[in-house]
């Protein structure tokens, strides 16, 4: 038969162990933030394809950074602007070249086992020689196998009306040819996601969506990484492509910076698109690092390279483990 001591004790060791356990559920409760992903039911995982773009060698032949792409492990590439040739600076691929030329820099792409992804319109949807530029770069697109065209507005604001009239009339060309426009954040008045979201919805046609670029909307609208967040939460739903580059304070000055080495969380950042089940490129444009010199020579963005690919990887794994 058990004494009155035993049972004192028994009594205090389950208060203290429910105390605990209340304690310890309040703690994991408290951890939990308001703008915790939900957690997927049945909805797959997002394809993403981690992509780099070619403009960080732009200082260097464009086959030297093909090559270096696919030496570092990337298997998708996004066509920058222009590249240091033996006869100077080189645009990629020309507003006006014919769609073979963009077949034959596919090809190319291809054959050194790179899938390309994305090539930038270099024009503003305002431009005066907008649909014409917009035409060609569709048919371009189309011609190389690559899903997206990227453009974004003036820093110094666009013209909102103008941008839904031209992109409504370029909706049924785009997917007559199996190619998205994509619009990203470049300060002014279509700097932030929402924005780019609401013209999108305006737009209402398959074919224009909205890429992210969590840079550009930190460091041309000077707001915090926790905005930035909400901003991409405010118009996931029609993201299709992001810009990868990092954004950060400090030390001064600010700058634009490889994804990891600034002050935006891209676990958080890419939650929200996480379980789409679409195929999403994920496009690193800079990949470089704070207040560090820039390479002088190839190996040292083939280094960074890397780096900004696996670094995505492990975050891609997180996410969607």
């Amino acid at each position: 038969m058990r004494n009155n001591t035993t049972d004192r004790r028994e009594f205090l060791r389950q208060s203290a162990a429910g105390v605990t356990g209340a304690a310890l559920v309040g703690a994991a409760q408290a951890t939990t933030r308001r703008d915790d992903p939900p957690k997927p039911a049945d909805k797959k995982p997002t394809q993403f394809l981690i992509a780099c773009m070619t403009l960080p060698y732009s200082q260097f032949p464009l086959q030297r950074a093909l090559t270096g792409l696919k030496a570092v492990g990337y298997r998708h590439v996004a066509w920058g602007t222009s590249h240091r040739e033996e006869d100077g600076m080189k645009a990629v691929m020309p507003a006006d070249a014919a769609p073979e030329k963009a077949r034959e820099l596919g090809k190319r792409c291809r054959d050194l086992g790179l899938e390309p992804v994305m090539m930038f319109s270099n024009i503003y949807p305002e431009a005066k020689n907008a649909l014409e530029v917009f035409r060609s770069r569709i048919k371009q697109a189309s011609a190389a196998g690559m899903g997206q065209v990227l453009t974004f507005g003036h820093t110094k604001g666009g013209n909102r009306k103008l941008w839904v009239e031209r992109f409504k009339e370029l909706g049924p060309l785009a997917r007559d040819h199996n190619v998205l426009i994509v619009v990203k954040q470049h300060g002014g008045e279509t700097g932030t996601g929402a924005v780019c979201a609401e013209i999108v919805r305006e737009v209402d046609h398959p074919s224009i969506k909205v890429n992210y670029d969590a840079g550009n909307v930190m460091d041309y609208l000077r707001v915090p990484p926790d905005k930035v967040l909400a901003d991409m939460r405010a118009c996931a739903t029609e993201v299709r492509s992001f810009c990868i580059k990092d954004h950060r304070d400090f030390p001064p000055p600010h700058g634009d910076c490889g994804p990891g080495l600034g002050e935006i969380d891209h676990y958080r950042l890419l939650a929200p698109v996480a379980f789409t089940g679409l195929t999403i490129p994920l496009c690193c444009e800079n990949i470089f690092a704070p207040r560090v010199p820039r390479p002088t020579k190839p190996e040292g963005v083939d280094a960074l390279a890397r780096r900004a690919r696996e670094f995505l990887e492990l975050v891609i794994q997180g996410l969607q483990a």
